[in-house]
């Protein structure tokens, strides 16, 4: 049994404060002089033969992206050899010409921090010359220990209900084991994920208290998951790296774009955004407005008090100053407000004294009229130095705005209860990579200052004689992590990577950590099958949420209390394979992740929910994922599979606690044994095309083994999205999207967080249409 910490004394808290600063002004010297990877980029590389495979030299190289206008070129050395270094993830072609060869073409995808490497054959020129094309590009890398998923922009807009600017589906219907349960994002069996905008971090340290994505999805050019086996350079969040590109203007010239959408439930969902671009500079910017009368998942089938509604803008710049040099700014803002809702039949399993929950009410929440707020702002800039053809620098400082304020009706029962936190981060990082003939080096600095300001109160109406109260707390916190990572090449077939990240972070607690990190990639040649293995440590920094005055006397009284939340500590090991054939690209992997202080959240009244750590959390699951080429030119189908067990272990470590004793495993509230995700897009005539998904779980797990669900897992559920949409000249297009067609309801939850139960989402249809202009 734990005991219950006292309350620190404020001088100790200034002196913490002091700390914290002097550590983040002495990250930001060295940042001025340091080396971490801008990781959207990666490398390509290649070699140009002859028909008698002798090199060409002088051969013009051309490297194009396939889904805007940035091209960089370049010519083939003695050796027939060339490289574009800084290059950002996504599609491209390479193009090759030469006096008195045909010019030849190779489709390639590049992913963060790889380095794919392109073969090409030049014939000789005929009476009439010819383009030679090489065959699909594999998707996944064959240098990187790294399970990816790939999501671009033509998946977003056609995957139906991806576009809309709170939706996930670009990563629920594409990633493995990834679902939306309890409003939260869960991810490989965890809440924590790093979303990185240009390759920089956007840090948040708080755990399940924003909702949504961090961009509004239609401002995204490529979204790239990473789900495991990370590099060094990787190491705030286990459980997903979302690396996104963000639209930069290079795909338009002076032309602007009108998204309007409309639908049941009195769902609206508009943006205006505009871009251009020329040899150096590109812009692009958007404004985005929604609402809905059905915002968070429902206590009962019934939407109740569930309206929600919200804004955002975005901006970014690209210059080339120079062949070597790039500076890259983007910003974005985010509001939101969410109504909480509710369960309004005074006689269910939730608010009445029943047999079925054992003549105990589970979550009463009948009465509430709870709603939360949220905001989201950052500012990112990149200066990206080329130092040669091998070696890349880039300095990149940012600012992050977070704010999530929870506030309940005085009038709840039995508790009404309020919780604001605001967030502020600043900090950045350096990073320099460098290629050498067999090495390929990353190493670098990461570090941001963190100062809260958080508001806790409840007022009691049960009756209890309990007296109200309020909680002001202003922590603050810092975090320095250095990272050294090398991938070697013994062989052309063989990637052995092995790296390190220590980590100091200073809050509440002081805390240190040194991460090793091991993968290897083995590519079987003519095959092209890619096996590759990890085993890695890493370490999650806590949020900065302190406790003390009323809330911890409150407590004290009520047999709980209130203990230092520690950094989540985590041990994995991962072994994949990656087949490609014929444009097809199968990938499997396994994996384990053993978590000590695993990150979680307990919510107190009517559903304030604050992070807690319990002892310990096993996650280990199978994951598949198919992509298809385009077949006959016209359909492609994509297919995510999961079958993974998500448990965890008592005693709580961290936050608030009720001293609960040292348990076995169980299942996590999260936990869902199998979760498929199966489709696909056609082209129709006449400019038209048809999309859908079907999504089946197995249930996730059950809090109340009894009536009306019995079992350790609540029922399985299947769901079917279809969306048909047709393109009007170049200006127009419209499209009909149709979520949970068949109107199939479930209860997906039985855990507290935001309302009690949640039952997935009804039917929705909308209509959206795009008309673009030029100006």
């Amino acid at each position: 049994m734990h005991s219950f910490t006292s309350i620190r004394a404020d001088t100790e808290k200034e002196k913490n404060i002091v700390k914290a600063k002097i550590a983040f002004l002495s990250a930001v010297l060295i940042l001025t002089n340091s080396i971490v990877l801008a990781t959207i980029f990666g490398s390509v590389q290649g070699i140009i033969h002859d028909p008698q495979h002798r090199p060409i030299l002088g051969a013009t190289v051309v490297l194009k992206s396939k889904s805007s206008e940035w091209t960089k070129s370049t010519s083939t050395d003695a050796n027939g050899a060339f490289v574009f270094n800084a290059v950002p993830l996504g599609d491209y072609s390479i193009s090759v010409a030469s006096p008195g060869f045909a010019q030849a073409v190779q489709s390639v995808v590049v992913n963060s921090g790889t380095a794919p490497i392109a073969h090409l054959q030049l014939s000789l020129a005929g009476a009439n010359e010819t383009i030679t094309v090489s065959g699909a590009p594999v998707i996944a890398p064959t240098d990187s220990a790294t399970p990816i998923t790939l999501v671009d922009r033509l998946d977003i807009a056609r995957t139906p209900g991806a576009s809309r600017s709170n939706s996930l589906a670009m990563i629920t219907d594409f990633v493995p084991g990834s679902y939306v349960t309890h409003d939260q994002l869960h991810i490989r069996g965890g809440h924590q994920t790093s979303w990185l905008v240009d390759g920089v971090p956007v840090p948040n340290t708080n755990i399940a208290s924003n909702l949504g994505p961090q961009l509004d999805p239609k401002d995204i050019d490529y979204l790239e998951v990473n789900r495991g086996s990370y590099s060094a350079e990787f190491g705030d969040r286990t459980y997903g790296v979302f690396n996104i590109v963000p639209r930069t203007g290079f795909e338009r010239n002076n032309e602007a774009e009108l998204f309007l959408s409309g639908g049941n439930l009195y769902q609206t969902n508009g943006q205006l955004s505009f871009g251009s671009h020329n040899e150096r500079f590109a812009y692009y910017a958007s404004v985005n407005g929604n609402r809905s009368n059905l915002g968070l998942q429902t206590p009962v089938p019934d939407v109740v008090h569930d309206a929600t509604n919200g804004y955002g803008g975005f901006g970014s710049l690209l210059f080339n100053v120079d062949p070597s040099n790039q500076l890259r700014f983007v910003t974005s803002l985010r509001r939101d407000y969410y109504q909480i809702p509710y369960d309004p039949n005074p006689n269910d399993i939730e608010n009445a004294d029943i047999a079925k929950n054992g003549f105990a009410a589970q979550y009463p929440s009948i009465g509430l009229r709870d709603g939360q707020h949220e905001g989201d702002a950052f500012v990112n800039f990149s200066w990206v130095h080329t130092l040669n053809s091998k070696t890349l620098l880039t300095v990149s400082p940012f600012y992050h705005y977070n704010s999530a304020n929870y506030d309940s009706s005085p009038n709840d029962m039995p508790i009404a209860s309020t919780d604001h936190r605001t967030s502020n981060y600043a900090g950045g990082q350096v990073s320099f990579s460098a290629n050498f003939a067999r090495n390929s080096l990353q190493t670098g600095l990461y570090s941001f200052f963190q100062h809260d300001n958080e508001l806790f109160g409840a007022i009691f109406n049960d009756g209890s004689g309990n007296s109200s109260f309020t909680d002001p707390e202003r922590p603050s916190g810092s975090l320095v992590a250095y990272f050294l990572d090398d991938k070697f090449k013994p062989f052309s077939w063989l990637t052995l990577s092995a790296g390190m990240r220590p980590t100091h972070f200073s809050g509440g607690v002081t805390e240190n950590a040194i991460s090793p990190r091991f993968g290897a990639a083995l590519n079987i040649p003519r095959l092209n099958w890619t096996f590759r293995a990890f085993y890695g440590h890493y370490y999650q920094a806590p949020p900065l949420i302190t406790v003390s005055g009323p809330l911890l006397q409150f407590c004290s009284a009520n047999n709980c209390g209130f203990i230092d939340l520690h950094g989540e500590r985590d041990e994995e090991h991962q072994f994949g394979v990656t087949i490609p054939y014929r444009g097809w690209t199968l990938d499997a992997d396994n994996f384990k992740t053993q978590a000590h202080n695993f990150f979680d959240h307990s919510c107190i009244g009517s559903g304030a929910c604050f992070p807690i750590t319990i002892s310990q959390a096993v996650i280990r699951g199978w994951e598949l994922t198919l992509r298809s080429p385009r077949i006959a030119h016209r359909g492609q189908i994509h297919l995510a599979y999961s079958n993974q067990i998500a448990e965890g272990a008592l005693p709580i470590t961290g936050g608030l606690t009720n001293f609960s004793s040292p348990s076995s495993l169980f299942p996590l509230d999260h936990d869902q044994r199998n979760t498929l995700n199966l489709g696909g897009d056609i082209a129709l005539p006449r400019r038209a095309y048809a999309s859908t998904n079907i999504y089946y779980g197995s249930g996730f797990s059950n809090a109340f083994p009894a009536q009306p669900y019995p079992g350790d897992h609540l029922p399985q559920h299947t769901t079917f999205d279809l969306s048909l949409g047709k393109d009007f000249g170049e200006k127009f297009s419209a499209s009909l999207h149709a979520l949970n067609v068949a109107n199939r309801r479930v209860d997906l939850d039985n855990s507290q967080t935001f309302g009690g139960f949640h039952w997935n989402n009804p039917r929705e249809i909308y209509a959206e249409v795009r008309y673009r202009f030029h100006y």
